[in-house]
């Protein structure tokens, strides 16, 4: 049976990876969205400038109530006669109590194709594991970590050149553009939840600040697709001389080079390079502590007394 009243829906998520979900409902007239729930504003920058999540400011802009709970592990939702919550990069466990309580459940967009890649850093996950594509899954939520039956899914391409930042992009576009459609289809019964192949399923945790060291033994191929993984954040570094170094972008074919020790920068056809534990990355842009990013053109003109030296 076609649903036609207004669906009564509660939006929770906090980055700019779910502004494209949150507006896409809030212009289709199926739903209404009676109020958002983000995380807690944050200090940001050297500043320290107090700081709302961008769902936040797309609410407020929109009239819609904002709650931001310190903890919702015990949150008791404000609306009652509740439809649905969607949930989209939250970045907290939702507990049970509200996951049983809108009377069709709670919907999540999910940045990977599930079951493959459950968790926090899905985004980076898929290019590290050299996977030719990725995409959206939007899914019902149950007590598991994205562990809940597929409504839908539909993927994307990930290209030679992607980092996480583009193909955060790419998936957060993807989400806001299949929602509607996928939610509508759902409660009007046209759609069926299936559950996941848990054999199939691995799990990525969040990323921490020092998960960007790289690792000059693991050979030149697996180190490109590391580099673009971890840009924009936490960022892929190595250090040189006790300094701090940040390698942003390197070309995305290795070069067939052994004879230099692993982390060594080395000149190759006159371009900058790094040996790998087996072939070679040549770098195009890169940052020293203190220093400006720059290009590697620039970076051999003013330090090319670095080549030879070991990266650590």
């Amino acid at each position: 049976m076609t649903i036609v009243m207004k669906i009564k829906t509660i939006f929770i998520g906090t980055p700019d990876f779910a502004l494209p979900s949150l507006k896409s409902l809030l212009q289709d007239d199926f739903f209404d969205i009676v109020g958002v729930i983000t995380q807690p504003d944050k200090k940001v920058g050297r500043k320290q400038i107090l700081t709302p999540p961008p769902v936040k400011e797309l609410a407020l802009k929109n009239n819609i109530p904002v709650w931001q709970p310190e903890s919702i592990k015990n949150y008791q939702l404000p609306i009652t006669d509740l439809d649905l919550i969607v949930v989209a990069a939250y970045a907290k466990i939702i507990p049970e109590s509200i996951l049983n309580y809108p009377k069709y459940g709670c919907i999540n967009v999910h940045g990977s194709l599930l079951p493959k890649h459950r968790g926090a850093s899905c985004v980076q996950a898929a290019i590290l594991n050299g996977d030719k594509e990725t995409g959206i899954t939007i899914m019902k939520m149950d007590k598991g970590l994205d562990t809940g039956p597929i409504i839908y899914q539909e993927s994307v391409a990930i290209e030679p050149k992607d980092t996480a930042g583009s193909l955060y992009y790419k998936l957060s576009d993807l989400g806001g553009k299949i929602l509607p459609e996928t939610v509508r289809k759902y409660i009007n019964g046209e759609l069926a939840a299936v559950p996941q192949d848990d054999a199939n399923a691995n799990y990525v945790g969040m990323l921490k600040k020092e998960d960007g060291k790289i690792d000059w033994s693991k050979d030149a191929e697996f180190n490109e697709r590391f580099i673009r993984a971890m840009q924009p954040w936490p960022g892929a570094f190595s250090s040189v001389d006790e300094l701090g170094m940040k390698i942003t972008e390197v070309e995305h074919k290795p070069v067939k080079a052994d004879k230099y020790q692993q982390g060594e920068l080395f000149l190759y056809e006159n371009k900058l390079a790094i040996q790998c534990g087996k072939d070679a990355l040549l770098i195009s842009r890169l940052q020293l502590e203190g220093k400006k990013e720059c290009g590697s053109d620039e970076f051999l003109r003013g330090y090319n007394g670095y080549i030879g030296k070991i990266l650590k």
